[in-house]
């Protein structure tokens, strides 16, 4: 007879979502010292669409795309922003600002790159701020 095994069960993640957290977590530390107020973190918007963080510096809109890499060997974390990533962030932005009952008046997209492991030694953290423009032709709705 096989043991029982609980359906509800949290599955053991695997590793790269494990580092992609660390390094989200490690993002917004470094907002939080900056000064930025976080107000979201991993925002779904659709059924497609995810936003790494959301937060304001001041009267801005900070949409955040965080890239984690172990190492810079495996390419520079800001070059895997391509255009393609830029279209589908604008559009989650997009949505996003649709649902709220004011737009803001200034929307900037920002990235976060952080390059290391959790349990190593100090991570490299760069923050791109006004990393790229709204992509794509999108209208927002007041």
């Amino acid at each position: 007879m096989a043991p029982f095994r609980n359906p509800f069960r949290r599955k053991r993640q695997p590793h790269h979502l494990r580092q992609g957290e660390w390094g989200e977590r490690q993002a917004e530390r470094i907002l939080r010292r900056k000064g930025y107020r976080l107000i979201g973190r991993r925002v779904r918007v659709g059924r497609r669409d995810e936003i790494d963080l959301i937060a304001r510096d001041g009267d801005v809109l900070v949409f955040v795309e965080v890239k984690t890499r172990a190492d810079e060997r495996f390419g520079s974390p800001a070059a895997a922003v391509d255009r393609r990533k830029r279209r589908l962030l604008s559009r989650a932005a997009i949505r996003y600002i649709n649902h709220l009952k004011r737009p803001p008046d200034f929307v900037r997209f920002d990235i976060v790159e952080v390059i290391g492991c959790e349990g190593a030694a100090r991570p490299v953290i760069r923050h791109i701020p006004g990393a790229f423009t709204l992509e794509g032709h999108y209208r927002v709705r007041w």
